[in-house]
């Protein structure tokens, strides 16, 4: 029973899920008793680091539930924004506070509602007061969550356009009109969208 308690040990270690009386018995040598000797390594198991447990119909080995917190690990994730989520921000972040139209007429075309609510979920954006005009359309302010990510005290802190250019951190085809200082800065420096450019970088 003894040799049972160890070939029964070996496969539920190696195997990813629960594994069967049936299945156990299939692969341990003719005349073993695959129940019994369950019953025998769960005795064994109890109150040690790593319980046998019962799930469903077959069985597998699981770690203590009082010892789960030794097993948690806390992790970054990287969430990637699309483009339109960038320029989407941008926008809202120089232009505060700013409305759904205000964004779409700077980038000049329409903006999802995707690309919004993945901002409003980061909490890097978040509702600001409704316009006095008809409608009364509602705005868009960047949140103290956006600051601290970014390092900033107030909006005002944001990196100019000449500073973000010179940084290499501006895509010369970001529409100009979307940054501060545009209409301040040299001519030359401010690229065009070429045909063709607008449905590959507002794809949304």
């Amino acid at each position: 029973m003894a040799e049972q308690e160890r070939m029964i040990e070996a496969i539920l270690f190696a195997a990813p899920d629960p594994v069967t009386v049936r299945e156990l018995e299939a692969r341990m040598p003719h005349g073993c008793d695959a129940a019994e000797a369950l019953v025998h390594l769960r005795r064994r198991y109890e109150g040690r680091g790593v319980q046998l447990c019962r799930v469903g119909d077959g069985y597998v080995m699981r770690t203590a539930p009082d010892l789960g917190f030794l097993m948690e690990r806390e992790t970054t994730e990287t969430r990637k924004l699309s483009r339109a989520a960038i320029e989407t921000l941008a926008i809202i972040a120089y232009h505060q506070p700013v409305t759904r139209a205000e964004i779409e007429e700077i980038r000049g075309v329409a903006v999802s509602r995707g690309t919004v609510d993945q901002l409003l979920e980061l909490e890097w954006i978040r509702f600001g007061r409704r316009r006095m005009t008809p409608g009364r359309p509602v705005t868009f302010v960047v949140t103290d969550t956006f600051l601290a990510h970014f390092g900033l005290e107030t909006p005002r802190d944001l990196p100019g356009l000449k500073e973000l250019r010179a940084a290499g951190l501006l895509d010369s085809r970001l529409p100009p009109m979307s940054m501060p200082g545009a209409k301040s800065e040299d001519d030359e420096d401010e690229l065009p969208l070429e045909e063709g450019d607008q449905s590959e970088l507002f794809e949304e």
